[in-house]
């Protein structure tokens, strides 16, 4: 599969973030009761932050995912640990689907992480997910993600993980080479 990213438009992709943030496979995402306007107040919020970017991943044109990347040094981690220079956040949104694709969330969170590397200052990839979503710990794993420690945020415990560039090319040796994956 090869992916491509855009930048999130925040009026025009509102609805469509909408159906994904409030589903219940999206519980994690806790956006749960967030009407339609919450949720483009949310991501014009994001848009114009400096520090915190959302992209939505297409596949064959088409919206398939949600990505974000951060700065935590200055969103979502400060004070919980100390970030290192090159250290990026990310957080991924994989929408449910009548029609799974064997495979999908891993090449989805594999794309993601090859579009972080891709900037020659991202030296570390930092996630805190909830330390009860054994799901996405698997797929973090899959790419090259190691458990730090278990942190408290105010919305939640999460797993602060660590993947360095050396770990994700270990695990996917292809990326190095521009080869999609």
């Amino acid at each position: 599969m090869t992916f491509a990213f855009r930048p999130l438009d925040p009026p025009a992709d509102a609805e469509l973030l909408h159906r994904w943030v409030t589903h219940p496979k999206a519980a994690y995402w806790m956006m749960q009761d967030a009407r339609p306007a919450d949720v483009e107040r949310a991501y014009r919020e994001i848009a114009a932050d400096p520090h915190h970017h959302a992209l939505l991943g297409l596949n064959d044109g088409e919206p398939a995912f949600l990505m974000e990347k951060y700065d935590p040094a200055h969103r979502e981690l400060v004070g919980l640990y100390e970030p290192e220079p090159g250290d990026v956040g990310m957080h991924f949104l994989v929408p449910p689907t009548d029609t799974p694709v064997h495979g999908f969330t891993r090449s989805v969170i594999t794309a993601v992480m090859a579009r972080l590397f891709e900037d020659p200052a991202t030296r570390r990839v930092v996630v805190e997910p909830d330390v009860s979503n054994t799901a996405v710990h698997a797929l973090n794993a899959f790419v090259g993600f190691v458990p730090d420690r278990e942190i408290d945020k105010p919305e939640k415990r999460a797993l602060l993980s660590f993947c360095t560039r050396e770990q994700f090319l270990a695990r996917h040796p292809l990326a190095a080479r521009g080869v999609p994956v």
